[in-house]
């Protein structure tokens, strides 16, 4: 049954929870608009980010008149408060989904304390679950004071437990309820699992808060950074651990699925999948702030993996191959931004990169963790034999470029740090490999990129051979070290970017108006990893307090608790799919490096 439509919440407006297995979204008048179970990659529960109509959402709200609204998290956790402010009262929400319980994980649970601080508040409570993307109807019966929402096919049942009165209508779960000054009242939403170890109501209310709140505190206390930004770079890298999955070890790009790169336009993708590439980046930031558990577990998943099969793009978070992409008709899409996908077929993209992301974060690893074995050495042999054998082909690059394939300079780049990491591997552990194969091949693409990527007229390096433009991944050329950053041909391809994809501190990936690019509709936003990493390279060119400006005026640009999305539109506003990893882990970089070299000019 369709329900009332509810207005479309800004991106920006939400915070994230989760459990290292799903997440929620939170928006900031107290409503669950997005959430997938039992996993990242599984269907819909709640959908009200993309269609307010069909969606489904779980809110909490105060009947206040004219209500001001703050959140923030609990320091050093993935705790979220929303706060509410009247004249009449203040109210104050706290949501978390339980992480562990010391003896095994609990089952999956959003867990809402609802509290008055000043005044006597009305609330109102509507659960309003849609299953399997708003396409499969489901029952809701009551007994022993609690709500049970069951799929038809009994393939998932949620269980909603309150201390107060709630009452089901039309398959939705409603309560109207009164807290007095000082007094707190909750409702969990549980997926009950029968390999798990059951979790009572007061459980939820008071061990389980506590344990939760300690994981957070205890696991961010194993970083090893202690220098400026350190509030920014903790809650990046707790986004990051969110988006991480406990069981696996992958991580996905993101955790949604269709909130659109251009109002109203068809940029609408799927990131809720492990990208061999985003997810590498990610590796290489918890390794340097000290979360080595984390890039264990993902070396462990990728050694899996490659043992069986050639490396892929895309994979689900148990490492079977990214699906196909389909539209979802049923949903209108955010501001009505259709069509709404799940799946991606960039799944079946030739992107030849992706070797030199995993080799450079595998060289991190077995250089500043844990030394890898010879038998995954000789796995690392077979993808350098990939990159051997493919670099000279075209593909479709970082971008995802669906209309061509070209030779783009960002692929034959990473071809070169593959080739470069994994001999830096060998030497460093003397394992064996051709050394005269594997130097020839990194000395050609060398001379490739520096030469033939070169655009005279440009007056920089180029986004694919015979491109007259810039593309913004060429910033990693000193970021990896390819490339001096007081190179002069390196100085002009900066000033280029500079000149052509730069508004203010805002980067655009590269000038889609040029419409043999991408062949897609719409001029997209400015891309806010892409920001991070111009910072990053005037850092280390030395233009230092200009990155410094940069940074700062960037930051300003995340939403009120610190997240960031993709893009950022022509008002500001976030675009894309939210929160995502690559802006949060260019962050970490950006920060980390100007860390290091206002600490160097402070020497």
């Amino acid at each position: 049954m369709k329900h009332k439509t509810r207005p479309f919440q800004p991106i920006e407006n939400y915070g994230i929870i989760g459990n290292l297995r799903t997440v929620a979204l939170v928006s900031l008048h107290g409503s669950i608009d997005f959430m997938c179970l039992p996993r990242f990659d599984s269907a819909t529960v709640f959908a009200g980010m993309l269609d307010g109509e069909t969606g489904g959402y779980f809110s909490i709200e105060p009947d206040l008149a004219d209500y001001t609204c703050k959140q923030l998290y609990q320091p050093a956790t993935a705790v979220l408060l929303t706060r509410f402010f009247a004249e009449e009262g203040i109210a104050e929400l706290t949501d978390y989904m339980p992480i562990e319980n010391g003896h095994g994980r609990r089952p999956t649970a959003i867990v809402r304390k609802i509290h008055t601080i000043r005044g006597a508040i009305t609330f109102r409570m509507r659960c309003v679950p849609r299953f399997a993307y708003a396409s499969e109807p489901h029952t809701c019966t009551s007994a022993d004071g609690e709500l049970r929402f069951s799929t038809e096919g009994e393939k998932l049942e949620l269980r909603l437990m309150a201390d107060f009165d709630m009452v089901q209508r039309n398959g939705n779960g409603y309560a109207t309820f009164v807290l007095a000054e000082g007094e707190t009242a909750y409702v969990v939403l549980e997926l009950p699992e029968q390999d798990e170890l059951q979790c009572d109501f007061e459980t939820y209310k008071g061990a389980a808060y506590r344990e939760t709140v300690d994981y957070w505190r205890n696991w961010i206390s194993k970083s090893t950074y202690h220098g400026r930004y350190s509030e920014l770079i903790q809650r990046s890298v707790i986004t990051l651990k969110l988006l991480t999955s406990a069981e696996f070890g992958s991580v996905v790009a993101a955790p949604t699925f269709g909130l659109p790169e251009i109002l109203g336009g068809s940029r609408n993708w799927d990131y809720r999948y492990t990208w061999i590439r985003d997810a590498a980046f990610t590796m290489y930031a918890f390794l340097r702030l000290g979360f080595n558990d984390e890039a264990t577990a993902f070396i462990d998943w990728i050694f899996s993996l490659c043992k069986n099969t050639d490396l892929q793009l895309v994979y689900t978070i148990d490492g079977k191959p990214g699906p196909k992409e389909k539209t979802l008709k049923q949903f209108r899409g955010y501001r009505d931004s259709a069509p709404v996908r799940i799946g991606n077929d960039a799944a079946s993209q030739l992107q030849i990169d992706i070797y030199g992301e995993l080799i450079d974060t595998i060289y991190i690893y077995d250089k500043s963790h844990k030394p890898i074995t010879f038998e995954f050495w000789q796995l690392i042999e077979k993808q350098v034999q990939c990159v051997i054998k493919n670099w000279k082909k075209p593909d479709h690059g970082i971008w995802e470029i669906r209309s061509t394939k070209k030779e783009f300079l960002h692929t034959r780049l990473m071809c070169w740090v593959a080739m470069d990491r994994a001999i830096k591997i060998a030497e460093h552990r003397s394992f064996p490999y051709p050394e005269n194969e594997w130097h020839q091949v990194r000395s050609e693409l060398y001379e490739d990129i520096y030469t033939n990527f070169w655009n005279e007229k440009a007056q920089a390096w180029v986004q694919y051979k015979g491109a007259e433009h810039v593309d913004a991944s060429v910033l990693l050329m000193p970021l990896t070290h390819f490339i001096s950053p007081l190179e002069p041909r390196w100085v002009k391809t900066l000033e280029a970017i500079d000149r052509d994809l730069m508004q203010d501190v805002l980067v655009y990936r590269y000038r889609n108006d040029i419409k043999q690019v991408d062949g897609l509709d719409g001029k997209e936003g400015t891309f806010n990893m892409c920001s991070f990493w111009f910072i990053e390279a005037l850092a280390k060119g030395g233009q230092v307090e200009r990155a410094v400006e940069n940074f700062e005026k960037m930051i300003g640009y995340a939403n009120h608790l610190g997240l960031f999305g993709e893009e950022l539109g022509h008002r500001g506003e976030h675009l894309g799919n939210f929160p995502q990893a690559f802006t949060h882990l260019a962050l970490i970089s950006a920060a980390f490096e100007l860390n290091k070299q206002l600490s160097r000019n402070k020497n």
